[in-house]
């Protein structure tokens, strides 16, 4: 089912199923797949590591430039606090420029790309032949998160991760730098009511549409 050239790009808030859906999508497309969350994540808790404060551009976009978009597997990068971190290192315009050009040559592979995060459609792959912009309820993604966290062991009240989630969504969507925003072209697809293989499905009917209007 794979097409040359196919870029599907996927944008949406934390916990939204975008990162779900875009596995799904490169592995029924057999294309490589780059959750570009994980970078901002990774600078994140390596800056922290590092005895940086997250405040600190111009430590955040140092490490920023040595990060290997294959070698996010640390689960450290998947954690609650990591996640707090990365929203915090992306206000910063310094450390985006710094990932701008690894993301945008993971998207120009000659087969494509499925790429998620907050500015792909917007900023990374403008062009990209499918844009997807996946959404919920913040009370839903909130409760996503909660029994993520909870199967992780990480304690924690579902207020709290509600409280996470606006505050993030603030932060993401007021940045100056690239702010989470629905590219003009991008399909709506609000996984609020979904069951996991619901939104594959319908995400892949909205690529193949994508897919039959660019030619």
């Amino acid at each position: 089912m794979q097409k040359a050239g196919l870029v599907i790009a996927v944008d949406g808030p934390a916990a939204s199923g975008k990162g779900t859906v875009a596995s799904a999508l490169a592995r029924e497309y057999g294309l490589p797949h780059l959750d570009t969350g994980l970078l901002y994540r990774a600078v994140g808790v390596l800056t922290e590591a590092a005895g940086h404060d997250l405040d600190n551009a111009a430590a955040a976009a140092e490490i920023a430039t040595t990060l290997d978009a294959l070698a996010l597997e640390d689960p450290t990068f998947r954690t609650r606090s990591a996640g707090e971190a990365a929203s915090r290192v992306a206000v910063h315009p310094a450390v985006r420029e710094a990932l701008l050009d690894l993301q945008r040559r993971f998207a120009a592979q000659e087969a494509g790309a499925v790429l998620d995060g907050r500015d792909i459609g917007t900023v990374i792959a403008p062009d990209a032949t499918a844009k997807l912009f996946v959404t919920a309820a913040a009370e839903i993604r909130a409760m996503r998160r909660w029994k993520q966290l909870l199967a992780d062991n990480e304690a924690l009240s579902f207020d709290d991760v509600l409280a996470d989630i606006r505050m993030r969504d603030e932060r993401d969507s007021l940045r100056a730098a690239a702010p989470l925003v629905r590219a003009s072209d991008a399909a709506l697809l609000d996984t609020s009511e979904m069951t996991i293989d619901h939104a594959f499905r319908e995400a892949c009917r909205l690529v193949e549409i994508a897919r039959s209007l660019k030619g």
